[in-house]
């Protein structure tokens, strides 16, 4: 039979459970491809190119072991034209496809790209679900609304009634829907966690065809043995080893900061759950069965808080997401424009939590919420970082950074600079917070407890500068009264003293 329908599969629709791949139709064919349009919009770590290129081959292979019909255009095929809809209009006019279907994309900018090519197709097209989140695309309008802030818990406590999760008789399981007070320790001292399971795959083809196409990254890899899954399976068995050997210590620990242990219990499933490899409600009952079989050596507050993060943040930050786009690309609340410093491409500077978390960054495509949040972030947000400047880093650097996830986090929740839509309060701290979640501190130059002078850390005339400047508004916010108290507290001569410190420090900033 004549192909007659062109099915595309972008780099994170890679759903072996999609309805698409249940039956064989070979009048079906399926095209996927590497393309300068998605390794050139902002600078990406090399690691998460290599990640992305080597899950699409594997799933393309997985798609021909099967038995379906498919194209696989590569980075360096001459008749690549390395734009997404241009690719598709030649395949379509070159092979004689009557119709063209996609899944709903996850970024804006590529549902965009695609709706204004299928209003010029001359043939028929259709759109599906990506078959991944727990609300369907079209559904979103139906729990979010534009410009309106919404309680995440709130949110949250409506998917796990309507998903049945952690819940009996319509009550959550323990009589407490929330342990988050309960995971906020830093690591004993002493206490080593459970090494992290890594690959060790060989992606130098990967590697030479970035390098040859001349594609500008940032970061670093060891090509012989790269340490990410990139296959259903693979994730599956990094999912595994965090069941058996992490989650038990999961919760307690997710916020510590710990200068040699840089996974310390978290799953890094992220990657492979964004580019659908895996499913949420899939991790979700997962985790489920494995905590009732395992209740002996898993608490409910361990599984509680990792079913947060998936069922709650992640739908939750999706839905804000598309429900405020385009508008929410652009806003800056504070209207800050300062440029990032040169050390966040390097993570050559003196403050240690900074140098921790960027290094690592840079090495591994990875950092825990926490070094995202309340290190970088909290240190973007003080220096009064560009939103964009913030939004194209965090974008660019981590494995798992895929827009609609990445955005509301970071122009959001991070940098306030939707002015409240995702968090109650700005996220900020002194270098008390971040002394007290781990060890980053005992290995700096800088004093912690110091506001000004040389060996002060500068996170906290920097904090106390930020509260002052946005007073008016931070002082209203309950959550953030209490935060003026100590400021109340100093003398004249000392708040005088901190500004002047933090506004040295920003003149000097490069």
């Amino acid at each position: 039979m004549k192909l007659k329908t062109l099915r595309l599969i972008l780099g994170d629709q890679l759903n072996h459970q999609h309805s698409w791949f249940e039956t064989l139709d070979d009048s079906v064919c399926y095209v996927m491809m590497e393309v300068r349009q998605e390794t050139d919009y902002v600078v990406h770590h090399i690691q998460k190119m290599v990640a992305f290129f080597s899950a699409m081959r594997s799933f393309s292979s997985w798609l021909s072991d099967r038995g379906h019909a498919s194209i696989y255009l590569t980075l360096d095929k001459p008749e690549n034209s390395q734009s997404l809809t241009e690719n598709l209009s030649r395949l379509i006019k070159d092979k004689g496809f009557t119709r063209f279907e996609y899944m709903y994309p996850d970024e804006y900018r590529v549902q965009q790209q695609l709706e204004s090519f299928c209003e010029k197709l001359e043939i028929e097209y259709s759109v599906v679900d990506s078959e991944h989140f727990l609300i369907p695309q079209v559904a979103i309008a139906n729990y979010f609304e534009a410009d309106k802030s919404m309680v995440m818990e709130n949110f949250y406590r409506k998917l796990r009634r309507q998903y049945s999760v952690l819940m009996k008789d319509d009550k959550p399981l323990g009589n407490k829907w929330n342990y988050d007070k309960e995971n906020r320790k830093k690591l004993p001292k002493g206490h080593t966690p459970v090494k992290p399971k890594l690959f060790s795959k060989n992606v130098s083809e990967i590697v030479n065809l970035l390098q040859d196409m001349h594609v500008k990254s940032m970061g670093s890899i060891d090509a012989d043995k790269f340490i990410w899954p990139t296959t259903r399976k693979e994730t599956l068995a990094l999912f595994n080893f965090f069941l058996k050997n992490c989650l038990p210590d999961f919760g307690t620990y997710q916020d510590a900061l710990a200068q040699d242990h840089w996974s310390v219990y978290h799953a890094r499933i992220s990657f492979g759950l964004n580019v659908k490899l895996i499913s949420p409600l899939e991790i979700i009952r997962k985790t489920e069965q494995y905590w009732e079989k395992h209740q002996d050596q898993v608490s409910l507050a361990q599984v509680e808080g990792f079913i947060r993060q998936i069922l709650g943040w992640r739908e939750f930050m999706r839905g804000l997401y598309w429900i405020n786009m385009p508008d929410y690309a652009v806003k800056n609340h504070f209207k800050h424009t300062r440029k990032l410093p040169e050390f966040f491409w390097s993570g050559d500077t003196d403050l240690n939590c900074l140098k921790q978390s960027i290094s690592q960054s840079l090495e591994y495509a990875y950092a825990h919420h926490i070094q995202r949040l309340m290190v970088t972030g909290n240190y973007m947000l003080l220096t009064e970082t560009d939103p964009d400047a913030a939004d194209n880093w965090y974008l660019g650097i981590y494995i798992d950074a895929l827009e609609w996830v990445e955005m509301p986090n970071t122009r959001g929740m991070s940098q306030f600079a939707d002015g409240g839509l995702v968090a109650t309060k700005p996220y900020i701290s002194s270098a008390n917070y971040i002394n007290k979640m781990g060890d980053y501190c005992k290995h700096c130059r800088f004093d912690p407890k110091q506001r000004v002078g040389d060996d002060a850390c500068p996170f906290n005339s920097l904090y106390w500068r930020f509260l002052d400047k946005h007073q008016e508004k931070f002082r209203k916010i309950m959550r953030m009264r209490y935060s003026y108290i100590p400021w109340d507290k100093f003398s004249d001569q000392q708040r005088k003293q901190i500004l002047e410190h933090a506004n040295n420090y920003l003149a000097a900033l490069k």
